[in-house]
């Protein structure tokens, strides 16, 4: 592969890599790359919006590279003060144990177990002596530290920043050093962070890391990011139904987001189904495709399958019920006559404001004239999701 092929695939849905010139360097040395990610185990469970460094960590492992999940059980009883307007409360070490253990069941429903090494940075860390941290303390300044974004909003909104906080970027950044890593991922609300490590490293007289960032997949809402606290999450744990039902629910517009951070087709057959469905394919035939793929990845092929059947049945097949009353009408009657002589709407006026709203439908297709005369013959009228009649034109 050549060095703009293996860029393309760095560069797949990053925000930004930096700088971007020596990672082209690096990869012209033509050896495996030390990369690593460090995620600190503050909850149990791993959702999507995790899952976009882990697929990226994924992507450059099958060019070959080193990949290290570094499992942060150290700074996770720190707290990371990443984004927060107030002091993070620390775990306990069994907390983050117990969290840690969750992620390492969890991730290699992606990774390559074989190929991946788990690092913990307590392993150096817990070595550190009291005289150890003070010098790590001494490798940059308070003025430095207040460039960070959040920091600088809480020191002048007067809010409270602990000091063990600002130990936070500074072990991050110490972890680049312990590893020797070349490139190191993450969210892009934590370029400070990464930034550190290149810093630290410098320092140390090693070849300073490339920072890649990735962006913050937003939830199902298409708003605000993926969270369970916000519930617009898909958890990797969640049953292959809901799994589904979670992907079918999302716009089409943030459908091409997912494929492009969380698919592992590739970027020239993403864009050969965006013609597809500019060409009239419909966007719910995209949204099976990237549904199959997510759930065969954290389940299995059987259970995609099942569970897209399981939805055909219970969106498609079972929204239109076998048994309905029907009606017979004159040809020329209006559809609001119609609708409220089927006992689909109370009144003609009804009748006009569910037309309005796109919720009347003929054989489900929506009823946009509201002086439409249906045409001659039998079709299945419905208003909202529960109301169908049979309805004759004669």
């Amino acid at each position: 592969m050549t060095i703009e092929q293996s860029l393309a695939i760095f560069e797949r849905g990053a925000d930004e890599i930096l700088p971007l010139e020596e990672l082209k360097k690096k990869l012209a040395k033509n050896k495996p790359l030390r990369i690593k990610a460090g995620f600190d185990p503050t909850a149990p469970d791993l959702h999507l919006g995790h899952t976009v460094l882990i697929n990226k960590l994924r992507q450059l492992q099958d060019l070959g590279h080193d990949i290290i999940f570094l499992i942060g059980d150290f700074t996770g009883m720190i707290g990371d003060p990443t984004g927060k307007n107030v002091t993070r409360k620390p775990l306990t070490k069994e907390q983050v144990l117990n969290n840690a253990k969750s992620y390492q069941d969890q991730i290699f429903k992606i990774l390559d177990k074989d190929k991946t090494q788990i690092r913990f940075n307590s392993e150096w860390m817990n070595e550190m002596s009291s005289a150890d941290m003070i010098s790590l303390a001494s490798k940059l300044t308070v003025a430095r530290m207040l460039e960070r974004d959040d920091f600088s909003k809480r020191y002048k909104s007067g809010q409270s920043i602990s000091i063990h906080e600002f130990l936070y970027p500074l072990v991050q950044g110490h972890d680049s050093v312990a590893l020797e890593s070349d490139v190191e991922l993450g969210g892009t609300d934590q370029k400070f962070n990464l930034l550190m490590g290149r810093e630290l490293q410098k320092q140390a007289g090693q070849e300073p890391q490339v920072i890649l960032t990735m962006p913050i997949l937003e939830g199902l809402d298409g708003v605000q990011k993926m969270s369970k606290s916000l519930d617009n999450y898909i958890g990797i744990d969640d049953t292959p139904d809901d799994m589904f039902g979670k992907i079918m629910s999302i716009s089409d517009d943030l459908m091409w987001r997912y494929l492009e951070l969380l698919s592992f087709e590739s970027l020239e057959t993403i864009a050969e189904w965006k013609v597809e469905v500019e060409n009239g394919e419909n966007p719910r035939n995209i949204k099976f495709r990237l549904a199959d793929e997510i759930i065969t990845r954290f389940h299995d092929k059987a259970a995609a399958e099942q569970a897209q059947q399981n939805f055909i049945n219970r969106f498609a097949k079972n929204q239109i019920p076998d048994e309905m009353d029907e009606f017979e009408f004159d040809s020329g009657i209006k559809i609001a006559n119609a609708l409220k002589d089927a006992n689909l709407v109370n009144s003609t006026s009804d009748a006009f404001r569910m037309i309005k709203q796109g919720a009347a439908k003929i054989n489900g297709e929506k009823i946009t004239n509201r002086d439409l005369e249906p045409e001659k013959g039998t079709a299945v009228y419905q208003v909202g999701k529960r109301k169908f009649a049979r309805i004759t034109i004669t």
